[in-house]
């Protein structure tokens, strides 16, 4: 089947390229169907039964019937089944429980297909695969077909490819068609709306914020650097630019904005449960609401994972405008991790520069004291502290209540007694509750 792509800003899909009409009919003569195998049966029968008794006529009308699939496999195979599809999507971005229109718009370029099963292929996390019957095309045809998915997981999930039964119009031969493209469909975690709570120690001045003496604008007396993404061009200094060879920007005070560093703990081992009922999904909300909160305050946020990745690398003023978007696409993907303890390769200067808000699991001794340091290098720290246990089942609760406590208090009031501003979640909890808390 010929591949025919059509421009499209949204998801295009195309199909696999036509096979040589020798391949081609050998593919077709292997495809019959009940039907076509029922005629090449009784054809021979007939043409056999018709020798052995001598009948011209039974020899002629078996000839006949075991010719007409084959002519119909040569139909098929001379045909080649020129269709082209284009994919899009009506959001290639939704959040959790929230659906996305899938549309196809199948056209036929090649001459009259038979009867048209479509399948189109889905992960399961996404509901069942639709299937639809296209009947014949003319050239030139062209059919649209509209479906929805539904997403009830957060990730990154492919759409596609389509996969076609393609027939004769006698219905002796069905051949297997499968296009290449797929679309890609990314489900972020739903935001719980939060109320609004005093944030205190989160403005910082962005970027290169002292002031630098321009007089006659040389490279000697203005401070420059290298082009960042997003940087305005009005800023660009040619001069330094031309002398080396890289595009050179201007350092300028710039006004002061709020900043935000989110970590989230993804680590396995401090979380409890399995699926989307688990802690660690969770915890992903629960960063998800904070970070579309912060952004619609006008904070700049970066999101921090176990592992020390950030989303970006440092802050940057022209970033702003983006949003929670990046943290959430980002949250969209985050894997539960195996790595023991909390990554600190993160931890810099601009950890001072702005508001730290964590949302942790279970901790031991070794990430308490990570996170006692961290309160000293920034005095806007809050934290919520998920009651983990209580994803456990009632046995394992059990269990894990009658087993010895040890000396180490809760989280939430240890974090509490060394300066943090810290509130408990447990499972069922309400998320609204515990971050009005921290603007006690």
């Amino acid at each position: 089947m010929t591949a025919l792509s059509r421009a499209t800003s949204r998801a295009p899909a195309t199909g696999a390229a036509a096979r040589p009409r020798p391949e081609a009919f050998k593919e077709a003569l292997g495809s019959f169907t009940n039907r076509g195998r029922g005629f090449v049966a009784g054809g021979v029968a007939a043409s056999l039964c018709g020798i052995v008794l001598g009948e011209r006529d039974l020899v002629r009308i078996g000839f006949v019937v075991l010719l007409l699939p084959v002519v119909a496999a040569f139909w098929v195979a001379r045909s080649g089944n020129r269709l082209g599809l284009v994919r899009t999507l009506s959001s290639t971005q939704i959040e959790v429980g929230q659906s996305s229109t899938v549309h196809l718009e199948i056209t036929n370029v090649g001459p009259t297909t038979g009867l048209l099963l479509v399948e189109e292929q889905l992960p399961w996390v996404l509901g069942s695969r639709p299937r639809f019957v296209v009947d014949a095309m003319r050239p030139r045809r062209v059919r649209r077909i509209d479906y929805q998915v539904r997403a009830e997981q957060r990730g990154r999930y492919e759409i596609g490819p389509l996969r076609l039964r393609v027939g004769d119009p006698t219905g002796m031969v069905e051949l297997q068609r499968s296009f290449t493209r797929t679309a890609a469909l990314v489900v972020i975690p739903a935001a719980e709306p939060l109320p609004a709570i005093p944030l205190h120690g989160a403005w910082t001045g962005s970027g290169d914020n002292r002031p630098r003496p321009f007089a006659s604008g040389s490279a000697a007396d203005v401070m420059v650097r290298e082009y960042r993404r997003g940087d305005d061009l009005r800023r660009v200094h040619w001069r330094s630019t031309a002398r080396t060879g890289e595009l050179m920007v201007r350092r300028e005070e710039q006004p002061w904005q709020s900043r935000c560093t989110l970590l989230i703990d993804n680590r396995e081992r401090a979380h409890r449960g399995h699926g989307p009922d688990s802690s660690l999904e969770r915890a992903v909300t629960v960063t998800a609401s904070i970070a579309v909160h912060l952004a619609s305050q006008g904070f700049q946020v970066r999101l921090v994972s176990a592992l020390g990745d950030e989303t970006e690398h440092g802050w940057h003023d022209d970033d702003v405008p983006l949003g929670a978007r990046p943290v959430l696409e980002r949250l969209a993907v985050l894997p539960a991790t195996p790595t023991e303890h909390l990554h600190t390769g993160w931890i810099d200067e601009s950890v001072t520069a702005g508001m730290l808000i964590a949302v942790v699991g279970a901790l031991d001794d070794h990430d308490r004291a990570l996170l006692a340091r961290l309160h000293h290098r920034n005095n806007a720290a809050s934290a919520i502290v998920l009651d983990v246990d209580s994803w456990l089942g009632r046995v394992a609760r059990a269990a894990n209540a009658a087993a010895p406590a040890g000396d180490r208090p809760a989280l939430a009031p240890w974090l509490r007694q060394r300066g943090w501003k810290a509130s408990s979640l447990a499972r069922g909890e309400s998320l609204p509750a515990a971050w009005q808390e921290l603007g006690r």
